[in-house]
């Protein structure tokens, strides 16, 4: 298992960023594995991702806050730092269509995604045999007009019982409240069934058939307040006959979302992405 810890960084863009951060790490006998980094001239901004192996670093987690902190000031960063030992704990949100849920559960399985997933919710119960067979607590509650707001008063008592850090839309066919969102920046992310901007909201697949479009796609997202407008992680592409009918574009999206869905939370788990003026940076 990986004892690594990495740090990302978003500050004004200036020269000597990149040394002061190499310096400091060489002062306390860290090892870089990975740098990586990007600069907006747009935006005037400085985005960094470095990644350092803890065997013989002389700073734990308490004392890096402090000893970093005059170099962070210098160059008004904000900056996060994450260890590897720290799993992601994950709850994923789905409802009947069960092709998301399963892959993330396989990957999960397998060692490909190096998170905890204890806890699934559904307002249905159709795969709640699924979940149980990889030993998941499945809990169901019902969503409709008159209870949504108790619905997710129980969701969120059991993200902080489950001490949860990401929550994963694998196609949750549910409009999230504004309160739901605010509660959770940057810490959900949906699959849409559709290569947004183009055919947002709901049925894109007939939508796409019936405009007789070339390429079908799906895109991994953050959920904001605005629907399907958060900031895009991921996307993927198919192309499409003319000989394609509407059931073969619902299954070549399928195949699409379980990639695209993935990628997202593994980049994410991975401390891989930064975000700025409602859009990603993913580092390599």
């Amino acid at each position: 298992m990986k004892n690594t810890a990495t740090l990302l960084i978003t500050c004004p863009d200036t020269k000597g960023i990149v040394a002061a951060i190499a310096d400091f790490l060489l002062q306390h006998n860290a090892n870089i594995l990975h740098a990586d980094q990007h600069q907006d001239a747009e935006n005037n901004l400085f985005l960094m991702r470095v990644e350092w192996d803890l065997t013989g670093f002389n700073l734990n987690e308490a004392s890096f806050n402090q000893a970093f902190s005059e170099v962070a000031n210098k160059f008004s960063m904000q900056w996060q730092l994450k260890l590897s030992q720290h799993k992601t704990r994950v709850a994923i949100m789905v409802s009947q269509y069960d092709h998301c849920l399963a892959d993330l559960l396989h990957r999960h399985k397998s060692g490909e995604l190096a998170c905890e997933i204890p806890l699934v919710i559904s307002n249905h119960r159709d795969t709640e045999a699924l979940v149980k067979f990889y030993g998941i607590d499945f809990h169901h509650i019902e969503v409709n007009k008159d209870n949504k707001s108790q619905a997710e008063a129980a969701q969120f008592k059991l993200f902080a019982d489950y001490n949860i850090d990401l929550i994963v839309l694998a196609r949750y066919m549910q409009i999230l409240s504004p309160d739901f969102v605010s509660r959770y920046p940057q810490r959900i992310i949906n699959i849409h069934h559709s290569f947004l901007p183009a055919f947002i909201g709901a049925r894109p697949y007939h939508r796409a058939f019936e405009r007789g479009v070339k390429l079908i796609g799906a895109t991994s997202h953050y959920v904001t307040e605005v629907l399907d407008e958060g900031p895009i992680i991921e996307q993927g592409i198919d192309r499409i006959s003319h000989r394609d009918q509407v059931e073969d574009l619902i299954q070549k999206g399928r195949d699409l979302e379980r990639v695209v869905l993935s990628k997202a939370v593994r980049w994410h788990i991975e401390n891989r992405i930064l975000l700025y003026a409602n859009k990603t940076v993913i580092f390599d």
